[in-house]
């Protein structure tokens, strides 16, 4: 780890992502709504531990990704080719935006590297400007892995993240048509203007040293660009995936400004153990009751920062410490646990469908978990 400047003083960079933020609360999101227990106890069968396989060629959400995902090569363009077949096929209502920006970068001998982001979208049918008067959630993760060493692939930095997003879309997707089909059948709620993206950001990694210039390749181009054309101000919230995937994680509250978010995630996990609708034990979110005057100004860059920077809201959903393997050839899909890649699917699928007010338009569903697999 290098070392930064905060006000004049030298502080370590720790394996603990945090950012100068104003201790001030947060306006309370419009219309979030928690799921009542017959809905909450429907939704974690909606996780299927076969689209979390790390088995090569088994296909599903995950194994696509489990291989090396350098920016500009091959893999990095299976890696896209697995999410937009996966949107085209199975999500076709969302709509599909590519990014692309490009940079030399310090082992590219003068070369510039094509970055490219994917940005997946779902808002109201009854919207007719795109982004006048919106508020989205956003939900992010890099799908880039590691330069070096050479054949790293990332499991828990980002793959596992990325398919995550795909299953907690995919869950709520017909609820939410259910929704919207019932509110322009019956004429109400037309003036709702939330909707949901995912940002599937390219170039997170330092190609050699971590630097301003040498980082978050994509998140940089893409805030910039957002910024200019106005499209920051439809992000409601920023939620930002990173190193999940391993057992025990130990999730911070990183902002004040954004605790109130934080709490609503840890409600959901405390809901969904009172209800025996996780695999896993323990407690994930211990900072519930983290208070104002606790928040420090340490911070390690991550994609979040060029959008914070600019008055993005941001909830990052990072552990700390960060798990054993990462930065090693061990973060491979070997090292994934199953069942805590799963539970991650199922707590931020309830929070989309409270953040989204999906309560009532889940169809049924067999009760919790049924199959389980070997990951």
């Amino acid at each position: 780890m290098t070392a930064t400047t905060i006000g004049g003083g030298i502080i370590p960079l720790l394996p603990f992502l945090l950012f100068v933020v104003s201790l001030s609360s947060s306006p309370f999101v419009s219309g979030y709504t928690p799921l009542s227990a017959s809905t909450l106890n429907k939704l974690p069968a909606l996780i299927s531990p076969s689209d979390f396989t790390t088995t090569p060629g088994s296909g599903g959400l995950l194994s696509p990704l489990l291989i090396p995902r350098v920016p500009g090569t091959e893999g990095s363009a299976r890696a896209r080719r697995h999410f937009l077949d996966f949107f085209r096929e199975e999500l076709p209502r969302w709509s599909v935006e590519v990014h692309n920006s490009s940079s030399v970068t310090p082992v590219s001998g003068g070369v510039e590297v094509e970055f490219v982001n994917l940005v997946l979208r779902r808002d109201p049918p009854w919207r007719t400007d795109q982004e006048e008067g919106i508020e989205r959630l956003t939900l992010v993760a890099h799908y880039d892995s590691l330069y070096r060493p050479e054949g790293f692939i990332g499991a828990v930095d980002s793959a596992a993240a990325c398919a995550i997003l795909l299953g907690v879309v995919r869950g709520v997707d017909e609820a939410l048509t259910r929704k919207w089909e019932r509110q322009e059948g019956q004429g109400e709620g037309l003036e709702e203007d939330v909707g949901v993206q995912i940002l599937l950001l390219d170039g997170e990694e330092a190609w050699e040293v971590w630097s301003d210039t040498d980082s978050l390749y994509g998140a940089r181009a893409l805030a910039s660009d957002w910024d200019a054309q106005g499209r920051l101000r439809s992000i409601g919230l920023f939620v930002l995936l990173d190193l999940l995937g391993a057992p025990g994680p130990s999730v911070p509250s990183y902002f004040a400004k954004t605790h109130w978010a934080y709490r609503l995630l840890a409600g959901v996990e405390g809901r969904l153990r009172d209800q025996g609708g996780l695999e896993t034990t323990g407690k994930w979110f211990g900072d519930m009751e983290k208070k104002a005057h606790m928040f420090t100004r340490h911070f390690v860059l991550d994609d979040h920062v060029p959008f914070m920077e600019r008055g993005v809201d941001v909830l990052h959903v990072i552990p700390s410490p960060f798990p054993d393997v990462w930065h090693t050839m061990e973060d491979d899909g070997d090292h994934l646990d199953g069942p805590t890649v799963r539970d991650w699917a199922r707590i931020f699928m309830v929070f989309v469908a409270e953040w989204l007010e999906l309560d009532g338009f889940f169809g049924g569903g067999e009760g919790y978990l049924g199959e389980k697999d070997e990951l």
